[in-house]
């Protein structure tokens, strides 16, 4: 399987990264989002409107089509868009797809955005009629994913001994990260007192174990790693990218086990790399579990030891491998997946201010990792 796409490894690169700011209430509609990040990403590339030929985003009725974005900033006849359905499982696939696009000379420069109005306006529900398992669910009060989540943090909690200590060090170390990063909804420290004293939202989660409703956008500019050399920005090239893995816990029976397990042996093959190389992390972290299976997944520790793997300090700034160092969703904000490769962006350019992990060169970031969709999708990204 890995062989399919090894040519493809560091031929596209990153070539710049926009934001709007994080915030409950933006004000504007998701396509002013949109245009916003767009225009600050092509901005941080050297590059204009005129430049782009491709646009791509993804999508749960909740964002703006490239067909409005488009004509909106002048885009009057791209030689490609992509307008994906789905959640966190398919963020990193549409800028994996972007990048197979600008390598196959279907087009030059492609922008990936998310635009949402989680907070402000509403994000679940739109989408309840695609998943035919949700019928079956929700008479028993089941759809959430805070409820759907939980049942799989149970498990691991019950054939491991994860402690709800575990959980909390995710949300502690990320939020030291968030502390010191100007963009982050949530700066202010907290302790792990604050973690268990906080209200349960769906046991054994509590409130600091859910990722933050976001209003906000981010964008990320796409383009070949030779045009990437001569642009404004340290460019950071696309060295693997795998979408996909199948639902693994149906088929061993072990809930305890994410569809990143399946996925994360090809996209190692195809950018030539191990866990061993990775110096940085941005782990979609929708609650405090999915960092901690993803890290076992991953292979950065053995199945069961992510508890203990956090708590020893690892995935600090000054860790073996900082994880989610601009606070990630918990803390920073959810864009959906984007912000996450946006961040592993600015480490591998040296431009991540006081949370700069010195010296990265190779970075993993990773969608929702296929519990509540059956897929996943995942970048490794190095310093050109």
């Amino acid at each position: 399987m890995a062989k399919r796409l090894l040519d493809f490894r560091d031929r596209t690169a990153i070539a710049g990264v926009g934001y709007t700011p994080f915030s409950k209430d933006s004000g504007v509609s998701t396509l002013t989002l949109a245009c916003r990040a767009i225009l600050a990403a092509l901005d941080d590339a050297g590059l204009t409107a005129d430049d782009v030929d491709g646009l791509a985003t993804h999508r749960v009725g909740d964002s703006a089509a490239p067909s409005l974005v488009g004509p909106a900033l002048g885009i009057d006849d791209p030689a490609w868009h992509l307008d994906q359905f789905g959640g966190g499982s398919v963020s990193h696939a549409v800028v994996a797809q972007a990048a197979l696009a600008v390598a196959a000379g279907v087009a030059e420069t492609v922008v990936c955005y998310r635009a949402i109005n989680a907070r402000s306006e509403f994000r679940m529900g739109r989408a309840a009629g695609t998943s035919p398992e949700l019928q079956y669910q929700t008479p028993y009060g089941y759809f959430a994913p805070p409820q759907q989540y939980a049942m799989f943090a149970r498990a691991h909690m019950v054939k491991y001994g994860t402690k709800p200590e575990h959980f909390g060090q995710v949300a502690v170390t990320q939020r030291a990260n968030a502390a010191k990063n100007p963009r982050a909804l949530m700066r202010t420290p907290i302790t792990m007192d604050d973690y268990l004293s906080s209200r349960w939202i769906a046991e054994p989660f509590r409130l600091l174990d859910c990722c933050l409703e976001t209003d906000g956008a981010c964008a990320l500019v796409i383009t070949t790693a030779e045009r990437a050399a001569g642009l404004r920005r340290t460019p950071v090239l696309i060295s693997g990218a795998a979408w996909g893995g199948g639902m693994s816990f149906l088929s061993t029976d072990d809930p305890t086990v994410s569809a990143a397990a399946t996925l994360a042996p090809r996209l190692y093959g195809q950018a030539g790399v191990g866990p061993g190389d990775i110096d940085v992390a941005q782990i979609y972290d929708c609650f405090t579990y999915s960092v901690l299976v993803q890290l076992e997944d991953y292979g950065f520790c053995a199945k069961g030891e992510a508890g203990p793997y956090v708590a020893s300090g690892a995935t600090a700034l000054d860790g073996e491998l900082p994880v989610n160092t601009h606070g990630g969703f918990l803390s920073e904000g959810y864009v959906h997946g984007v912000n996450h490769i946006a961040e592993a962006v600015s480490q591998l350019r040296g431009d991540a201010g006081d949370r700069q992990v010195p010296g990265a060169e190779v970075a993993l970031s990773t969608a929702q990792p296929g519990y509540i969709l059956p897929a996943t999708s995942a970048l490794i990204l190095r310093r050109g």
